[in-house]
């Protein structure tokens, strides 16, 4: 997140949404959060939340379940997080919005793209295209991290 946020803080007034149904078991997904909230706080830049809807996440991804990572079920999974969280700009009235999914080696920064013009148009709120794995983007989110 840290690479990403300072990314976009030069030319945007950035509010975070940590919402993520596939983050198991619960433990993981607070030490997750507790990362963001704690650099949000160090950032001042304000963090919102929702409870995942885990019982409609396995609904949506159950015909998928066994598929491994860069397979139809991460499409489905990312479309739901997506979804909520142009929801969520959508009940904020947000003009924009962007996703940290693309700083992962292991997601598909073409399908995530592809997901979120799908959803901008959906919701008529624009979406930031990007890849934000390249240019060394794991290695200097790992370093903000270390940082902080």
């Amino acid at each position: 997140m840290g690479y990403v946020y300072e990314l976009l803080r030069e030319n945007y007034s950035v509010t975070s949404f940590f919402y993520n149904p596939n983050i198991m078991p619960l433990n993981e997904y607070r030490i997750r959060f507790l990362e963001l909230d704690s650099y949000s706080k160090i950032r001042s830049f304000p963090l919102m939340t929702e409870n995942p809807d885990t019982k409609k996440w396995v609904e949506y991804i159950n015909n998928y379940r066994y598929m491994g990572e860069g397979s139809e079920r991460c499409w489905r999974c990312y479309e739901f997080r997506l979804d909520q969280t142009f929801r969520k700009a959508y009940d904020f009235g947000f003009d924009f919005v962007a996703t940290t999914l693309s700083i992962s080696p292991h997601k598909n920064a073409s399908k995530i793209n592809e997901i979120g013009e799908k959803l901008s148009e959906k919701y008529n709120i624009a979406f930031h295209f990007a890849d934000f794995k390249k240019n060394n983007g794991v290695s200097k989110s790992i370093e903000i991290s270390k940082k902080k």
